[in-house]
């Protein structure tokens, strides 16, 4: 890369999206992360990084307010340049059968998991179609594809995702732009290893084909593809990453 392609990853901070930032800087790109506003641990992650030589810019951004989402990517695009990569990756869950659940859990699993691919996406586009490249990735989840129990909210949300990758997939795809959807299954993350490792054992692991959990620099490895050029053939895609789980 003669320049060095800025990404945006949202929900950079631990988890998958630490993966997917670190992978893409050991890539080449640059990368800015976003994290929530009420997330008061930033500044130990941001010395834990540089601490393993990553030096990430990152803005809090909240991703449920269209606002919000408006300017920091202003902010970001003024500071850093301009965005040539968004990697929606920001998401909550708000698990329960659909008997219990209430509006307001409804309501933040839906806003946080699919408005924000709105309201971070509308801000980048324009100068992506302009510049006649960029690559938008967002993540959703083979819950998204099948089900799953106690996740109706999360499930809807994660599958909206994907109408909306194909949609704007078809209205950028002459621009240079491509817009993909990953779905990821039972990933090795510290959310997924803290579940007791005798449900691990005997619910989750035998549903994976391959037998054991997907590791996070492999999610994060799929993503770097869809960024390259090796991919501009590839748009409007729901690409499964599950260990053979859900064959869709």
């Amino acid at each position: 890369m003669a320049q060095k392609q800025l990404a945006v990853v949202t929900g950079g901070m631990g988890g998958l999206g630490e993966s997917i930032s670190t992978k893409m800087a050991d890539a080449g790109y640059k990368v800015v992360v976003t994290y929530s506003p009420s997330n008061t641990k930033y500044k130990s992650w941001l010395d834990e990084m540089k601490g393993r030589g990553y030096s990430f810019s990152a803005y809090p951004v909240d991703v449920v307010s269209f606002e919000d989402s408006a300017a920091k990517c202003a902010q970001i695009q003024k500071e850093c340049g301009n965005i040539d990569i968004l990697v929606n990756n920001a998401g909550i869950t708000r698990d329960m059968t659909f008997k219990k659940m209430g509006k307001a859990d409804w309501d933040a699993v839906m806003h946080t998991n699919l408005d924000s691919c709105f309201n971070m996406t509308k801000q980048v586009m324009d100068g992506m179609v302009e510049r006649s490249w960029g690559r938008v990735i967002n993540v959703s989840s083979v819950n998204g594809q099948k089900g799953a129990f106690g996740q109706t909210n999360y499930s809807a949300a994660k599958a909206g995702i994907h109408g909306f990758t194909k949609a704007l997939a078809l209205e950028v795809a002459k621009k240079g732009v491509t817009v993909n959807t990953i779905s990821p299954g039972y990933i090795g993350t510290k959310m997924v290893t803290a579940i007791p490792k005798e449900i691990l054992d005997s619910k989750i692991l035998p549903q994976i084909p391959v037998g054991r959990l997907g590791k996070p620099e492999e999610i994060a490895g799929l993503i770097i593809y869809l960024c390259s050029e090796e991919a501009a053939f590839v748009t409007g895609a729901n690409i499964s990453i599950n260990g053979g789980q859900h064959m869709y």
